[in-house]
């Protein structure tokens, strides 16, 4: 199927890394290099078929899913694959693949419906389709070509996502393709409500939870774990501990984006850092503080928020607000409250002896957790 990882399965490194960090860096290769030979057997394909135009959107697919990124979701695939002694990058690599090209294709339509123009530090899928448009003096709307390029390249890269995932499925059982779909499935369910919220400007603690657990703790976490514990064999009684590991440290993540969203560094997100606010997102963040503040506090994270054109100095006034309100510190008690589950949760899973490549990974992501905060 065109994915090679350009080394034998057995051929691993003499030692386990020393960090969390280096596993990360050691697994983005492999990932990489096997995304590579995976996007140039699509081209190919496509040059020595009768649609030379696909190249295009193959190349659209490449450009983002081949540009930054952390690679957690894959990476949580693939060490919980080794925490339970699987042993071939060949057999795990297409299914991590198949998490990274599903997160591809979330965030080309993700940008769509945000109206975000950045994604990574580049121009989103749909501004430079957008942009083509105008360039090449082609008939019709622009925006609405490159919204509708942007649509056609999530379909692909979901595509894709589906043929990597589906030979390890007779090999679950049943479970791992459950699994896999569900993990589709939920954060559809949860972005459909986060749209909800949004419009409403209005949601309920059990919405926002609801949102919290569909759209990060599950898809984030939860699931990837799943999908590499459900591969490699691992024992029934270790679902339960790793389903609540992975759902704490997926709304850490989540409420960590949150946070960073707001008052982080625009080249660390990759986006104007007071996008999600102009957007309207509502977030715990912005729960939080519309249900502490006063009535000149709430006028002024209302005149800013869901308000594309809003000024410096509104944006500046609304983040005060977020931080008077004591929002700001609510959300980051709900973070290391979560920190905190993780650790009770990878603590239970003692008795199964993890190996040693897997154990540092998942005990890292919590200290990694803990350092973004800073």
């Amino acid at each position: 199927m065109g994915l090679s990882t350009e080394a034998p399965a057995t051929d691993r490194p003499p030692a386990v890394p020393e960090s969390f960090h280096d596993l990360l860096a050691g697994f983005r290769v492999r990932l990489e290099r096997a995304l590579d030979g995976w996007l140039e057997a699509r081209r190919q394909e496509a040059a020595a078929g009768e649609s030379p135009e696909m190249l295009e959107l193959i190349d659209g697919v490449g450009l983002l899913a081949t540009h930054g990124g952390k690679r957690l979701r894959p990476a949580l695939v693939y060490y919980t694959y080794r925490a339970f002694n699987g042993g071939s990058d060949d057999e795990v690599l297409p299914l991590a693949l198949a998490t990274e090209l599903l997160h591809t294709y979330l965030l080309i339509h993700d940008d769509i419906m945000d109206h975000a123009e950045v994604r990574r530090g580049l121009p989103a899928a749909h501004v430079r389709f957008r942009d083509a448009h105008r360039a090449h003096g082609l008939k019709g709307d622009a925006a609405d070509f490159g919204r509708s390029v942007a649509i056609l390249l999530g379909d692909l890269a979901q595509s894709w996502a589906v043929e990597l995932a589906a030979p390890a499925f007779p090999r679950g059982s049943g479970e791992l393709a459950r699994c896999f779909s569900a993990m589709c499935q939920e954060v559809v369910g949860g972005q459909y409500l986060e749209l909800l919220v949004a419009q409403r400007r209005a949601g309920t603690d059990e919405e926002l939870l609801r949102v919290l657990r569909l759209k990060s703790g599950r898809y984030t976490c939860e699931r990837p774990i799943q999908l590499g514990a459900l591969l490699a064999g691992a024992p029934a009684g270790a679902l339960a501990d790793l389903s609540r590991y992975g759902a704490a440290v997926g709304e850490a993540f989540q409420l960590q984006d949150d946070l960073l969203g707001m008052f982080g560094d625009a080249g660390t997100v990759g986006k104007p850092v007071d996008a999600d606010l102009r957007e309207g997102k509502y977030t715990f963040l912005i729960h939080r503080a519309l249900q502490a503040a006063g009535p000149g506090q709430r006028r002024a994270l209302e005149a800013a928020l869901g308000n594309p054109d809003a000024t410096s100095a509104q944006v500046d006034a609304a983040l005060r607000v977020l931080e008077e309100t004591g929002a700001r510190a609510a959300v980051t008690a709900m973070i290391a409250e979560r920190l905190r589950a993780a650790r009770a949760a990878l603590a239970g899973l003692a008795p199964f002896d993890l190996a040693a490549e897997g154990r540092l990974f998942l005990a890292g992501l919590i200290d990694w957790l803990r350092e973004r905060e800073r």
